[in-house]
C-alpha cells in the first residue's frame, strides 16, 4: 500500500513583531508618497539614462580591450604574411559569424539597427515581442561582437543602442505600473519610448542636446512639446554619466596623462581665432552639393542591394536558412580587402572607428606635413596612417571613399546587430577632408594672398562633411549640432549648417531617408511624405481614394451574420450600423469580441446543448465602442494624412450625413 503524505499548514501563520512590521510598512508608504510627490517619471527617467550609459561605457571598454589584444597579436606575429593574413581575417570573421548566429538563435528581432521598427511602433503600429526584455541580452552580446570586428566591418552602434534603450524603457514602464499600482497606459509607454530614443543617441556620443533633436527628426514626424523635458532630462543624465565614467576609468588616459575633467568624445584642437573666411562659404556650399549627390547615390544603391540579396536565389537561400554562413563569407571578403599589407594600406585600415574620426578632425594640413616614422605614437600622429609612399594624401582619401562606398552597402545586408550612423559620419568626414585639403592646396596662404596669412583649415571641412553626409542620408539637420557637441568645437557651426541644408535639399528631393528605406524594404507599414506642394494636390479628397466595400455589421445581427463577416474580412475592427436598411454608423466592435460572441453562442445547425446560448444579437451581447473620429467624403488628402500621423491612426471610417460610405487606412492614403 502506498503511503500518502499529508502536509498540514495552518491558516494562521505566526509572524513575529506585528507592531514593528506595521510601523515599518506605514513608514515605507509615507516615503513612497513623499518621493512620488514630484512625479515618479523623474526617477525612472534617471534610472534609464544611468543604466544605458553604464552599459554603453562597459561595452566600449570591453571592445577596446579585445581590439587592443587583436592588434597586439597581429603585430607580434612578425613578418610571416600568411599568419598575418589569417590573424587579420579569421578574427573578425569568427566574431561576426558568432554575432549573427547567436542573436538570430535567440530572437529574429535582434538584427539590423532597429530604428525602422521602432519608428513604425511610434506611428501606432503594434509589433509583437519587438520590445520584449528577452531580446535585450541577445542584442547586447551580438552588438558587442559586431563592434569587436573593428573597422574591417565598418559598422557602429547608434541604431541598436536606440533599440536597447527602447527595450529598457518598456521594461521600466512595466515596473512603474507595478510600483505605482496604476493600469498600463499607452500614452505613458510612448513617453518612455520618446525619452529612450534620445538616451540611445546621447549615451553613444555624449551629446544630450543634439541627441534629443536628432531622435525627434529621425523618429517622429510630429512631437509633443510636453515630452521635451523627459528626453532632455534622461539624455542629460545618460550623457553626464557616460563621460563621468570615462573620467574615472584609468585607461582613458593617453601616454600616462589621465583625463581630469569631462571632455568631448572626439576632442579636437581646432583654432577658433579665425576659423574660416567669409568667402569659404562658397566652398562649404560645394561640399554640401557633393555630399548630397553622394548621399543620393548611396541611398539608391543601398536599397537596390537590400532588394537584390532577397531576390538572388543563392543569397536568399543563405539568408533564409544559413545566416551565419552568409555573414562569414561577406566578412571574409571585407577583411581580406582591408588587409594592411594589401589594399588596406591605402585605406588606413589599421585605425579603429574612433581613430578614423579623430584623425580626420586633425587640425594640421596633411598636404604640407612630412611623415616621421620615429615620432611617438599619439592622436596627433594618426594622420600618418593615411600616408603612403606611392600615393599622395589625396590618392588615399579618394581610394578610401571609392572602396568604402560599396563595402558599406554590402555590410548593411549582414543579418547581425549593427548601427549605420557612425560609418556615415566617417565617410562624410573623409569627403570633407578631401575637399578641405584640395582647397588648402589651391590657396596655401588663404583666400586673401595680399594680407596676413590665414590658412585654410581642412578639419573644418571634415566637420561639415561629416554632418552634411550623415544628415542627408538620414534626412536630419541636427547632425550639424551633433558633430559640434561631439568634438567640442562650435567655430564652424554656421558653415556646417549651410552644408547640411544644401545636402538635405538634394537628397530629400530624390530618395527616402535611410531608415524609411529600411521600412520600405522590410514591408513595414509606412506613410511616405507628401513631397509635392502643388495646389492641385489640396483638391484631392477622401472620396476619391477611400475603400467603398466595407464589411459592416448591424446591431441586430446574430450568429450567422457575424460568422460570415469574420470569414469574408480579416479586419481588426468592424463598423456597426443601426440596421441593414439604415446604415447609420453607431460604433465599432473588435474582432476579438466577435470571436468571443461566436464561442458563447450556439450554431443554428448544431444539436441543442446547455453550455451555450441559442439566441442573442450583436447589440445585446457585445460592447460597441463609440467612434471618436470620422472622415467626411470631402476631407482633403492633406488633412487625412496629417491626422493619421498626428493621432497615430490605423483606420478611419467615412460617413455622409451619419451614414457609413467607406473607410480609409494606411494602404489607401499611401
Amino acid at each position: 500500500e502506498e503511503e500518502e503524505e499529508r502536509v498540514l499548514v495552518s491558516k494562521h501563520i505566526w509572524r513575529p513583531c506585528p507592531t514593528a512590521r506595521r510601523r515599518l510598512r506605514v513608514c515605507l508608504e509615507w516615503v513612497k508618497r513623499q518621493l512620488f510627490r514630484v512625479g515618479e517619471d523623474w526617477y525612472f527617467l534617471f534610472i534609464l539614462g544611468v543604466l544605458m550609459a553604464t552599459i554603453s561605457f562597459m561595452m566600449d571598454v570591453l571592445v577596446f580591450r579585445v581590439y587592443a589584444a587583436h592588434r597586439w597579436l597581429y603585430e607580434e606575429i612578425g613578418d610571416i604574411k600568411v599568419l598575418k593574413y589569417l590573424s587579420w581575417t579569421l578574427y573578425p570573421t569568427a566574431l561576426a559569424t558568432f554575432s549573427s548566429g547567436f542573436s538570430q538563435s535567440i530572437t529574429p528581432h535582434s538584427s539590423g539597427s532597429g530604428i525602422p521598427e521602432l519608428k513604425t511602433i511610434l506611428m501606432g503600429v503594434v509589433l509583437e515581442d519587438y520590445l520584449a526584455i528577452q531580446n535585450f541580452g541577445a542584442k547586447v552580446v551580438g552588438l558587442t561582437c559586431t563592434l569587436m570586428c573593428g573597422s574591417s566591418l565598418f559598422l557602429g552602434k547608434v541604431g541598436p543602442y536606440v533599440h536597447l534603450s527602447a527595450m529598457a524603457a518598456a521594461y521600466l514602464g512595466k515596473m512603474r505600473t507595478s510600483v505605482t499600482g496604476e493600469y498600463e497606459n499607452k500614452f505613458k509607454q510612448r513617453e518612455m519610448l520618446v525619452a529612450a530614443q534620445a538616451v540611445g543617441v546621447a549615451t553613444v556620443f555624449g551629446a544630450p542636446i543634439s541627441g534629443v533633436l536628432f531622435s525627434i527628426e529621425v523618429m517622429s514626424p510630429y512631437f509633443a512639446v510636453r515630452d521635451y523635458w523627459r528626453g532632455f532630462f534622461s539624455a542629460t543624465c545618460g550623457a553626464f554619466m557616460f563621460r563621468l565614467l570615462a573620467v574615472f576609468n584609468s585607461e582613458q588616459g593617453k601616454a600616462g596623462q589621465a583625463r581630469e575633467t569631462i571632455t568631448a568624445l572626439f576632442k579636437s584642437d581646432l583654432k577658433i581665432d579665425f576659423p574660416f573666411d567669409l568667402l569659404e562659404t562658397f566652398f562649404f556650399m560645394i561640399l554640401g552639393i557633393i555630399c548630397g549627390l553622394v548621399a543620393w547615390a548611396y541611398l539608391f544603391w543601398q536599397r537596390w542591394m537590400m532588394v537584390a540579396v532577397k531576390k538572388n536565389w543563392l543569397t536568399a537561400k543563405l539568408l533564409a536558412t544559413d545566416k551565419p554562413v552568409y555573414t562569414a563569407l561577406v566578412m571574409l571578403l571585407l577583411s581580406s580587402i582591408t588587409f594592411p599589407p594589401g589594399l588596406g594600406q591605402l585605406m588606413a585600415s589599421r585605425l579603429t572607428m574612433k581613430e578614423y574620426l579623430t584623425s580626420l578632425f586633425d587640425n594640421n594640413t596633411w598636404g604640407v606635413q612630412v611623415p616621421n616614422a620615429s615620432a611617438a605614437a599619439g592622436p596627433e600622429r594618426l594622420w600618418q596612417e593615411w600616408y603612403h609612399p606611392s600615393a599622395t594624401i589625396f590618392g588615399t582619401l579618394a581610394f578610401f571613399l571609392l572602396m568604402k562606398f560599396w563595402m558599406l552597402i554590402v555590410a548593411t545586408t549582414l543579418p547581425l546587430p549593427a548601427g549605420y550612423f557612425m560609418p556615415l559620419l566617417i565617410y562624410g568626414a573623409a569627403i570633407g577632408r578631401l575637399v578641405g585639403e584640395v582647397v588648402a592646396l589651391l590657396f596655401p596662404r588663404g583666400l586673401h594672398p595680399e594680407g596676413p596669412p590665414r590658412p585654410i583649415i581642412p578639419a573644418g571641412y571634415a566637420l561639415a562633411g561629416a554632418a552634411a553626409f550623415s544628415g542627408s542620408v538620414t534626412h536630419a539637420v541636427s547632425t550639424a549640432l551633433l558633430v559640434c557637441e561631439a568634438t567640442g568645437h562650435l567655430g564652424h557651426l554656421l558653415p556646417t549648417v549651410l552644408a547640411v541644408l544644401v545636402a538635405n535639399a538634394i537628397a530629400q528631393k530624390q530618395q527616402p531617408s535611410f531608415y524609411d528605406g529600411g521600412i520600405i524594404v522590410k514591408n513595414l507599414p509606412y506613410l511616405p511624405p507628401i513631397r509635392t506642394r502643388h495646389t492641385a494636390s489640396y483638391r484631392v479628397v477622401v472620396e476619391e481614394f477611400m475603400e467603398r466595400r466595407v464589411v459592416a455589421l448591424a446591431k441586430g445581427d446574430s450568429f450567422q451574420e457575424v460568422l460570415v463577416a469574420l470569414d469574408v474580412s480579416s479586419d481588426a475592427e468592424y463598423p456597426v450600423v443601426e440596421s441593414a436598411g439604415s446604415p447609420t454608423l453607431v460604433g465599432t466592435v473588435s474582432r476579438a469580441q466577435l470571436v468571443t460572441f461566436l464561442q458563447s453562442h450556439e450554431h443554428p445547425q448544431a444539436p441543442p446543448g446547455d453550455k451555450v446560448s441559442a439566441v442573442g444579437t450583436l447589440g445585446d451581447d457585445c460592447a460597441i465602442e463609440p467612434v471618436m473620429l470620422q472622415f467626411s467624403p470631402w476631407t482633403s488628402l492633406h488633412q487625412a494624412y496629417h491626422l493619421f500621423q498626428l493621432l497615430k491612426l490605423q483606420r478611419v471610417f467615412v460617413t455622409r450625413s451619419g451614414e457609413l460610405v467607406g473607410a480609409v487606412g494606411w494602404a489607401e492614403v499611401r
